[in-house]
């Protein structure tokens, strides 16, 4: 037995292996069983033979090739038990042949070839649209990104037990739909894929502007986001919103030193100090934008947010951002992804560039829209621009009304900061 600081140190080891590897185990399981939830049970199997083996003969060379080969004698094991492999002999002898693998492989068998393609279809299985945006959110973090229940409770603000029923019945969801542990046909790719990415950016926005909480940025989410964003790059590398969505992702978070005071308070994009900002991840950001370009076509909503983004990484100071740039980037993406938080954005940039007055005007077509009745950035960007025009009076009651729409402690401080600033003046 080890001693109690190297205990420590190798489970703390196996803490590391397990979040680096556990997707592309699960997702070569997974192919074996045909069931994501049975695959993530015994992929923990292996990790659990793990905990109670190495801490005694150390950590293998290979840690990754030895859960991975662990998992999958479990597979078949289980496979045995419930007496598929009897019945299905042939069927999985054909598929395991055509995957170039032997039936039963050698406990100490390194990792697929075909591990790229088994994770990726991990991927769209885990975002499949049959799944709510919060079921898919939940499983992807659970099995892409090794994250524990707890962790992921901790992230959203969710209680524990509602993650996990959130977990439980999406597995349950996709066992009871059939959905085949396979990567989309052509025609089914482009709808399939913007379901993945939207749910890597819901991941990356709840840590880049939480929406509830203490803490205006859960800086553990961004990078959890952007790794997801970097494996599926490296799996789909010819699919330009991939690297359009992870371009803006960097870039965005090249600015998280500089959006927090010595206090947790947001600081706005505007008043920021640019030197703080990440030049390696802006200069990684617009190699991904070079990437896009490269592989032609029209941008699509994530190239062009992330067109935008890159305006503002180019200003060394705010004075110097290109406004007209960023208000024609913005029609562009009100054509090509039109949604009323587009437009409330396109009035922001709008009024940057041509005024106040032009941005409120459009910003003020959108207080009957629906989906914005309960957003507070709406009065948020109003109370803005009201304040920009000396409406003192409407601006503070617009940043009240937002303060009491926020769910985000910090955020909804600052809106009433601003507020008290109207009501001074």
């Amino acid at each position: 037995m080890a001693p109690a600081g190297g205990l420590a140190a190798t489970h703390r080891a196996i803490d590391a292996v397990w979040r680096i590897e556990s997707a592309r185990i699960i997702a070569t399981v997974a192919r074996m069983v045909r069931d994501v939830g049975v695959a993530e049970e015994l992929a923990q199997d292996a990790l659990v033979s793990a905990l109670e083996q190495w801490p005694k003969q150390g950590l293998p060379d290979n840690a990754g090739a030895w859960l991975t080969a662990a998992a999958k004698n479990r597979a078949l094991d289980w496979l045995r038990r419930s007496q598929m492999l009897a019945r299905k002999h042939e069927e999985i002898g054909r598929e395991l042949e055509a995957l170039g693998e032997p039936m039963v492989p050698p406990p100490d068998e390194g990792a697929d070839d075909e591990i790229g393609d088994d994770l990726l279809r991990l991927v769209f299985v885990a975002c499949h649209p049959v799944l709510s945006r919060e079921a898919r959110v939940a499983l992807t973090l659970r099995l892409l990104g090794g994250l524990t229940v707890d962790e992921i409770a901790r992230a959203f603000l969710v209680p524990e037990p509602t993650i996990a029923q959130r977990i439980v019945r999406a597995k349950r969801t996709l066992a009871e739909a059939r959905v085949p542990f396979e990567v989309p046909r052509r025609d089914e790719l482009a709808q399939r894929l913007a379901s993945v990415l939207e749910v890597i950016y819901l991941v990356f926005n709840e840590g880049y502007a939480a929406t509830a909480g203490d803490h205006w940025m859960r800086p553990a989410l961004c990078e959890e986001a952007m790794r997801l964003g970097r494996i599926l790059a490296g799996l789909v590398p010819r699919e330009p919103e991939v690297h359009g969505l992870l371009a803006l992702m960097e870039i965005q978070a090249s600015r998280a030193a500089a959006r927090l005071g010595p206090s947790g308070e947001p600081i706005l994009l505007l008043e920021q100090n640019r030197a703080r900002w990440d030049r390696l991840l802006i200069g990684r950001g617009l190699a991904g934008l070079q990437r896009v370009d490269a592989l032609g076509g029209e941008l699509g909503p994530y190239a062009l947010q992330a067109a935008i983004a890159a305006c503002h990484a180019r200003a060394a100071v705010a004075a110097e951002t290109d406004w007209v740039r960023i208000a024609a980037l913005y029609d562009a993406l009100s054509q090509r992804a039109p949604s009323p938080i587009v437009e409330l954005n396109r009035a922001v940039a709008l009024s940057m560039a041509y005024g106040a007055a032009t941005g409120l005007a459009l910003a003020d077509t959108l207080l009957a829209e629906p989906a914005l009745k309960g957003y507070h950035l709406l009065p948020a960007v109003r109370g803005d621009l009201l304040d920009k025009l000396g409406r003192k009076d409407e601006a503070r009651a617009e940043f009240e009304r937002a303060a009491s729409l926020t769910r985000n402690g910090r955020e909804q401080a600052l809106l009433l900061e601003r507020a008290r600033r109207c009501g001074e003046a």
